[in-house]
């Protein structure tokens, strides 16, 4: 096993433990693989290993899909979900295919934006956290359709890697009235199409660069992501709901400060 399979692994493991979790797994992927010196062609590890994390919690919430889309012709609560997700998906997927170029060959190219933009999600996150507000919303299924297109196109700040596509989508659905149990899981449904749709189109892009070692990092990281992911939204949800957001908050913080020194000390 070269190095490069090595640390395929570890970075499959961190985008696993950090994807669900208002961190940004592609801010910590990113920064590891820099300063580990892992050679990802066209960036396309660092997107295709999340179809570990989308069939993590696709099985975990397999009964509750199965649930929302076989009751979806008689339940207008089921549609009226679906519609949601659905609509708060569109606004990520239409500026992700626009800006893939500049997403991948500038702002994952520039580990210093990304080590800043943890820090100030951190602080943001810590304020939002600590802030008094009375829920409307305590279930995901129920968030009206402009709260739902709200959060999408706040969602869309996740492309700048380090601020968190969870952690966005979690402190927009605070903001907008969810408790914090909701906005998370509202975050974990809105995940599966956001990231599906970001490993097919990825895929298709790096058709042509991906090798056959470059595959097999992919398929160990991919591995290493299902296992850790399951693990982390198995335990999440009640963490959440009984602790809140601060402890991730400061770990945001902390590493975001520890990434920034190392690179204006090493580089």
């Amino acid at each position: 096993m070269d190095n490069n399979t090595i640390v395929a692994a570890v970075l499959g493991l961190l985008e696993g433990l950090t994807e669900f979790i208002p961190v940004s797994s592609t801010g910590h992927i990113l920064l590891a693989g820099h300063f580990l010196g892992f050679d990802s062609p066209g960036r396309a590890f660092e997107v295709l290993i999340q179809l570990g994390a989308i069939l993590a919690i696709l099985g975990v919430y397999a009964g509750r899909l199965w649930h929302i889309f076989s009751t979806a012709g008689s339940d207008p609560r089921s549609r009226h979900f679906i519609a949601a997700v659905v609509l708060a998906f569109l606004p990520a997927a239409v500026i992700g295919v626009l800006a893939h170029g500049f997403i991948k060959d500038v702002l994952f190219e520039t580990p210093m934006l990304i080590a800043i933009m943890l820090i100030l999600g951190g602080f943001v996150l810590l304020a939002v956290d600590r802030r008094a507000t009375n829920p409307k919303y305590f279930s995901a299924e129920d968030f009206p359709l402009p709260v739902a297109i709200a959060i999408g196109f706040i969602q869309c700040l996740a492309m700048i890697p380090g601020v968190s596509r969870s952690g966005a989508t979690i402190v927009g659905g605070l903001m907008l009235g969810a408790s914090k149990r909701a906005a998370a899981e509202f975050s974990f449904f809105l995940s599966m199409p956001t990231m599906l749709g970001a490993f097919v189109y990825d895929l298709y892009k790096n058709r042509d660069v991906l090798t056959s070692a470059a595959l097999g990092n992919v398929v160990v990281g991919f591995i290493c992501a299902f296992i850790a992911a399951v693990i982390v939204v198995r335990w999440l949800l009640n963490y959440l709901s009984q602790h809140g957001y601060a402890f991730f908050a400061w770990w945001r913080i902390i590493v975001g400060s520890v990434a920034l020194l190392a690179l204006l000390v090493i580089g």
